[in-house]
């Protein structure tokens, strides 16, 4: 019940340190067991979604960071549109979060995810080319 995990731990830093103690490993676990099995089948690239990156410092365990962006009224309207988001739960999850513009500072690539997903969709496909070394009219 993710709602009442929420509960029981967002706002409250032991809480969280506790529940973070205990699931931060485990992902770790999960994400290396991910990234082997990539190189086993010979993947180009290994993609991971770690929402926390700089926050739990994994940027160390990954070689390009790309930071998914859109401006704030566009973040604030997206999340609140989630099921069981309030104002006062989403001000207390952005608290924990490494602003915005530190996270584009920090990125080797940004997705700015402001715009038509037309436009979001070729900015993915230019860095997969710029990554996989891909030449074409979409590098």
């Amino acid at each position: 019940d993710r709602a009442r995990l929420a509960a029981e731990v967002v706002g409250k830093p032991e809480a969280m340190r506790r529940l973070e103690a205990v699931v931060h490993p485990l992902v770790r676990e999960a994400q290396q067991r991910f990234i082997e099995d990539a190189r086993r089948q010979d993947k180009p690239l290994v993609i991971l979604d770690i929402p926390l990156l700089f926050e739990t410092g994994a940027e160390a365990r990954v070689e390009h960071i790309i930071v998914v962006s859109t401006d704030a009224d566009t973040q604030r309207r997206r999340v609140l549109d989630r099921p069981g988001m309030t104002e006062a739960k989403f001000d207390k999850l952005l608290a924990l979060q490494v602003p915005d513009a530190e996270k584009r500072r920090r990125a080797d690539s940004i997705i700015d995810t402001s715009g038509e997903f037309a436009i979001t969709r070729q900015q993915v496909r230019h860095i997969f080319n710029r990554l996989t070394g891909k030449q074409g009219p979409d590098a």
